[in-house]
């Protein structure tokens, strides 16, 4: 039993992909956005923010992700039924550009619990949503459940997986601002 688990592991350990990012295939990105955790996560925010009229850096929003990332939204209907929509990259930036950059919007952080292992984190970054920058309410909160990975020399945002607030998923005291 032992060997079998023993080989299970090696084997698994050979068939892991390497964490290096093919280079070739993005943008390059600023340093600065991602030397931390805190500049990658204030990145994405700022390259979906934006006023009505204003184009959204996509080159930029490009370089912060793994070229496998996935940003996925989900919700409950209201017939109860739990929905997912699963989007890469290119994806999100095809379906949701466009619409960012017409109406306007601004997306901000109010507040994180971010878990760290290794080279990985995850986080809940709890957020506003604003139709323009000086609303003098957000027409939406939520939770965005980031993974992050650092390969040795940067941040990279692996997932983004997301549910807005609803009267049936308040958003729990402890991923609010406390105080």
């Amino acid at each position: 039993m032992k060997n079998r688990i023993l080989s299970f592991i090696l084997v698994s350990l050979i068939a892991l992909p390497t964490v290096a990012q093919n280079a070739a295939d993005l943008p390059e990105a600023d340093p600065a956005d991602v030397e931390s955790v805190d500049a990658l996560i204030a990145a994405v925010y700022d390259v979906i923010s934006g006023p009505a009229g204003e184009k959204r850096d996509w080159d930029r929003f490009r370089s912060l992700f793994r070229t496998e990332a996935k940003l996925i939204n989900t919700g409950v209907a209201p017939s109860g039924e739990v929905r997912l929509r699963y989007s890469g990259v290119e994806e999100y930036i095809a379906q949701s550009g466009a619409f960012l950059e017409e109406r306007g919007f601004f997306e901000r952080e109010l507040y994180r619990v971010q878990e760290e292992f290794g080279n990985i984190v995850h986080l809940f970054s709890t957020y506003d949503s604003r139709w323009k920058k000086d609303d003098p309410e957000p027409f939406a909160r939520g939770i965005n459940s980031f993974q992050l990975v650092h390969d040795g020399s940067r941040w990279w945002v692996v997932n983004i997986f997301w549910q807005g607030e609803s009267p049936n998923a308040s958003i729990p005291e402890k991923y609010l601002p406390q105080g």
